[in-house]
């Protein structure tokens, strides 16, 4: 175990003072929880960014979509750019619909089969996408507050050595030793508390956000498959009375 001197009484108790004052083991842990909580912070903004714009996709979409505009049109419209959300489910639908009909395709079962999982594919993108580095928050949530008890377990014993060494139990010499220890896992509490709470936040959040697509999803899938039937029945018609 680490030996360090103890504080001298009166010594500056600032947190800075406390970190340089803390055992190596002590402060590779607050340096990594410092880094943690920094992460932290950065998917949270990154998230909160990402899903506002996502939200403001998909009632762009829906407004477009729903306006009477032909599906063709808004097809090759979104074609030609990078989609996201439901335009991105929409494009993949009608890009399989599309290759089906250029290859003369028989089976309207099939077809259905076939634009249904490709519109399953692109929304599993999509909540990929969501919810990517959601679960590094769920990590440092449910992590870091023992990360910060192992630093200040470790601060603890090497001040309790030195107290032992220097046979002195004033309050004034024992406390900053401890004070170092105990900030430990009071960064870890500061890390985990954010993780947390935003961890539940924003995956609420990306749940609603899927909801939304896989209601898109089985609104275009029956609109497409009204379409199949209305191609279909010509067909059927025209082999019973050949």
């Amino acid at each position: 175990m680490e030996s360090v001197a103890l504080t001298a009484p009166g010594g500056d108790l600032s947190i800075w003072a406390l970190f340089w004052q803390a055992g190596w083991v002590v402060k590779l842990v607050m340096i990594g929880l410092l880094g943690a909580s920094i992460w932290t912070w950065a998917i949270i903004v990154d998230k909160t960014v990402a899903y506002a714009r996502m939200r403001v996709a998909l009632n762009r979409f829906e407004q477009v979509f729903w306006s009477g505009q032909s599906l063709e049109e808004l097809y090759r419209s979104l074609s030609e750019r990078k989609t996201a959300g439901m335009g991105s489910i929409f494009v993949a639908a009608m890009r399989e619909w599309k290759k089906s009909f250029e290859k003369g395709a028989r089976s309207p079962l099939g077809l259905q089969t076939r634009v249904d999982k490709a519109m399953d594919l692109a929304l599993t993108r999509e909540m990929e996408r969501l919810e990517g580095k959601l679960g590094f928050l769920a990590s440092i949530g449910s992590s870091a507050p023992f990360i910060g008890l192992f630093g200040t377990v470790v601060g603890i014993m090497t001040s309790f050595q030195a107290i032992a060494g220097s046979k002195s139990t004033n309050l004034a010499v024992v406390a900053p030793g401890i004070a170092e220890a105990l900030l430990a896992t009071a960064m870890g509490l500061l890390a985990a508390i954010p993780a947390v709470i935003a961890y539940n936040k924003l995956t609420s959040d990306a749940g609603k956000l899927a909801s939304r697509m896989e209601g898109f999803a089985d609104e275009f899938s029956a609109i497409l498959s009204r379409q199949i039937d209305e191609k279909a029945a010509p067909k059927q018609r025209t082999e019973e009375y050949a």
